[in-house]
């Protein structure tokens, strides 16, 4: 466990990877799901004082597979999330699936760079695993103002513009 620093809630994080790419180190995946912790520890709409996540970068395949028997969409997508909830004692739990070749194809249709891409996904994956979600039009709002937030601090343009 990480310690508490600045009113950041700690952070378990596990990261598995399924296949590689040089640039998505464990210590900038990490770097963004604290960023994104940290952003909704302040925001407060769900309250917790620790993190227990899971991250894992997946090819092709695994994703579609995944999709296919959570979501029943025969398709890999770039983010897939399982929000556990908050535990009695503060602990939110959940477990974030970044997609690689759909993430590094979306990039490239988008005109991002992958990195960018990759922080804006993890970032809303991250946001997800602690409750927030974008079904409802001022839910949306709310999650995309505060993913634009976080990635602004990293000088990361709105990903929604």
């Amino acid at each position: 466990m990480s310690k508490q620093i600045k009113n950041i809630p700690e952070l378990s994080l596990s990261v598995q990877y399924g296949t590689t790419h040089a640039l998505l180190t464990r210590s900038r995946l990490r770097r963004w799901v604290m960023a994104a912790l940290a952003a909704a520890h302040t925001d407060g709409l769900v309250v917790f004082n620790r993190a227990q996540l899971g991250l894992r970068i997946v090819g092709q395949a695994e994703g579609r597979k995944m999709n296919a028997a959570f979501r029943h969409k025969d398709y890999a997508t770039n983010v897939l999330t399982f929000e556990y909830g908050v535990d009695p004692d503060g602990t939110a739990m959940g477990d974030i699936i970044l997609c690689l070749p759909v993430l590094v194809r979306e990039a490239r249709e988008q005109g991002k760079t992958m990195l960018n891409h990759a922080a804006h996904l993890t970032i809303h994956g991250t946001l997800h695993a602690l409750g927030y979600d974008h079904i409802k039009a001022k839910q949306a709002e709310h999650m995309e103002a505060l993913e634009t937030k976080v990635l602004a601090k990293m000088k990361i343009d709105n990903p929604y513009a």
